[in-house]
């Protein structure tokens, strides 16, 4: 006779296909970067599989059957599954972090580049002045382009004559071409790097352009970082890509212009390229280990292997099906007693 379905049996049928469902997802997006659209198939046999061992391992258990077999093939397979969901929720929920940490780190390299090209030419005053021109300048050029008070106002005037302290020089009060303010800034800039270097041609325009990349990229990467997550991890990869081939450019470029003696320059690489592929999850979990990265991998052991463990631990041997199996008291005899006449 068969045995009944109990309430045990229903809720673990239940919570076996709701968990491995949501694996069979995952890991299908996981394996996509490696078997593309053949990772449905394969994500939908390994879903399968272990929903079968699932069900061999409360049978064995229930007749008293050795299972540890059953539950080897089953963490075997829930490996594979267990890599592919661990891929695809990191990917997801590290994406922007991961693309976020990159461009503030690549903000960072290019103020770090034009402080160590600056450092390296030649001014006509000494380090501390030099440097708080240079700092003058950039607030007088920023304040020329303010949408709010644009061209050489008050406080563009009071920068002015600070910068004409520092230096002792007069500077020039130049006016916009066509409303141009970009370019008024631009020619106030150049007109004080000439007041204070004493830079060839070369090494001029050198500091002119990482000036200029250093502005444009800061405000490109902070307005970006302004954006929904959505946009935020459309538009990252493609400003990553092109900052750093910028960035490259000017240090090659530096390195030339002011010579292997007094600047080295080592191009630098980006692997956000690699965000949703086994490996580069896996090295950036391991690199990155906090809170996030333990919380993914919970999810993933929650999702894969602990089904089996609900079932090796609620699952009891069904007494009656043992003992008429393999009990010799229970076969009793039947028939008529014959009782002899005295």
């Amino acid at each position: 006779m068969n045995r009944k379905i109990s309430a045990t049996d229903f809720f673990l049928a239940i919570l076996a296909v709701l968990l491995i469902s949501v694996s069979f997802y995952q890991t299908w997006l996981g394996l996509q970067q490696i078997f593309g659209a053949a990772s449905f198939v394969i994500a939908m046999v390994l879903s399968l599989l272990l929903l079968f061992l699932c069900w061999m391992i409360r049978a064995a258990k229930m007749e008293r059957r050795s299972s540890s077999s059953l539950v080897w093939i089953y963490i075997f397979i829930a490996s594979f599954c267990f890599i592919a969901n661990f891929n695809a929720l990191y990917t997801r929920f590290m994406r922007t972090d991961i693309y976020t940490t990159e461009l503030r780190d690549i903000n960072e390299k290019f103020n770090v580049l034009e402080t160590d090209i600056q450092s390296k030419l030649s001014y006509k005053y000494n380090k501390e002045t030099t440097q708080n021109i240079e700092i003058k300048k950039k607030q007088l050029i920023e304040q020329i382009k303010d949408p709010g008070n644009k061209g050489i106002g008050e406080r563009a005037q009071a920068l002015i004559r600070d910068i004409e302290k520092l230096t002792g020089q007069k500077v020039d009060l130049l006016t916009p071409i066509r409303n141009d303010y970009e370019d008024l800034a631009q020619r106030m800039g150049s007109q004080i790097d000439n007041m204070i270097s004493d830079l060839s041609p070369d090494e001029q325009a050198l500091k002119t352009d990482i000036n200029n990349a250093v502005l444009k990229w800061n405000k490109h990467i902070q307005d970006l970082l302004l954006l929904p997550k959505k946009e935020k991890d459309d538009l990252s990869l493609g400003l990553i890509d092109e900052s750093l081939a910028e960035f490259n450019k000017l240090g090659a470029r530096a390195h030339t212009v002011l010579g292997e003696n007094k600047f080295k320059f080592e191009p630098v690489f980006s692997k956000t390229q690699d965000v949703g592929k086994i490996g580069y999850a896996f090295d950036h979990a391991v690199k990155n280990f906090g809170m996030y990265q333990f919380v993914v991998l919970a999810g993933c052991i929650l999702l894969d292997f602990v089904i089996v463990i609900i079932i090796l631990l609620v699952t009891s041997p069904d007494h009656k099906k043992a003992d008429s199996n393999g009990s010799v008291f229970n076969n009793k005899r039947s028939g008529k007693t014959l009782i002899p006449n005295n």
